[in-house]
């Protein structure tokens, strides 16, 4: 209600008094609609998987781990062990879509791979050169996985990366008991071998263990197996391969001397690797899986995302 006040007309100072509060709500109405819209049009966060990459069939394997995530998110592959070509061109595309965090979930078996390298290589931290004018001649082959270009990539996006390896997720116990289960006809005149490909260190090395046993108890406690062994192949340093290789192959012998079947299970993201030339002459069973393709692989990888949504993102 509006007072009248002398010289002036009331039912003038109603119209008056009745278009201000129109106006006034046509103003809230459009800063809600703004508000709305601008909400609307924030950019999804980018996810980046890092993943080591080989043949077609092993990248086909990770993205086939990938693909039912691509509805719920804005989604890039980067194969390569740290390739800076290939993490420039996946951050690049999810920039490119509106991009300005970028989740790096690093599908590796352990947490320590290449993860300073990859920080330097976004600029979170020292230690990689600016990206140079003409590209290094090993940086042709990335999509096989093995170039190993080292710079810093051109990016405004601010990251978060994983820090937890497959060795250490609880969702790879299943892909393990699963694989057992399937290859398993008779548990208690069997023996399983759980064999990864293990790092240079000593030190190192031992947590591999560590973390892969945690995963054999549960199948223990599962299954009735006769007797399940974790190793780690050394695959890349040939003197502790040769001491590797020998205690490998002492266990397989000693089931088939036994009569018992051996089921050897590669902890590898994908494939059986030179398994079957180390095991070559012995007998026993395998289905030369990783693991990948396995679902739990996909609760994984979404686990890592959403924890890393969370945030804090780090600008270079």
């Amino acid at each position: 209600m509006f007072a009248c006040l002398p010289g002036f007309d009331d039912h003038r100072l109603l119209t008056v008094g009745e278009g201000t509060i129109k106006q006034l709500f046509l103003t809230i109405t459009l800063s809600a609609a703004m508000s709305v819209t601008a909400q609307a049009q924030q950019p999804d966060p980018g996810v980046m998987v890092m993943a080591h990459g080989g043949s077609a069939e092993w990248t086909e394997g990770v993205l086939s781990a990938v693909e039912p995530l691509r509805d719920d998110y804005n989604i890039e592959v980067a194969f390569g062990m740290a390739n800076a070509s290939s993490l420039q061109e996946s951050a690049a595309t999810l920039e490119a879509r509106g991009a300005d965090e970028i989740a790096v979930v690093r599908l590796f078996v352990s947490g320590d791979s290449w993860y300073e390298r990859t920080r330097q290589i976004l600029g979170l931290v020292g230690g990689a050169p600016m990206r140079p004018a003409e590209p290094h001649h090993d940086e042709a082959d990335h999509g096989m996985g093995h170039s190993m270009a080292l710079w810093r990539i051109d990016t405004g996006a601010s990251y978060a990366l994983s820090t937890e390896g497959l060795a250490n997720a609880p969702e790879m116990t299943e892909v393990l008991t699963d694989r057992a289960r399937t290859l398993s006809e008779d548990p208690g005149n069997e023996d399983v071998l759980i064999l990864a490909h293990g790092p240079a260190e000593n030190e190192e090395n031992a947590r591999w263990l560590a973390a892969l046993e945690k995963h054999a108890d549960v199948i223990r406690a599962t299954l009735p197996f006769n007797e399940i062994l974790v190793e780690t192949l050394r695959e890349d340093w040939p003197e502790t391969r040769k001491i590797a290789e020998q205690r490998i192959r002492e266990f397989v012998k000693s089931a088939n001397t036994a009569g018992r079947n051996v089921i050897v299970i590669p902890f590898r993201v994908y494939g059986f690797g030179p398994y079957a030339d180390v095991l070559e002459g012995l007998d026993y069973v395998a289905d030369g899986q990783g693991l990948v393709p396995h679902p739990g692989v996909t609760e994984w990888i979404e686990r890592q995302i959403e924890l890393l949504l969370e945030g804090p993102f780090l600008r270079p």
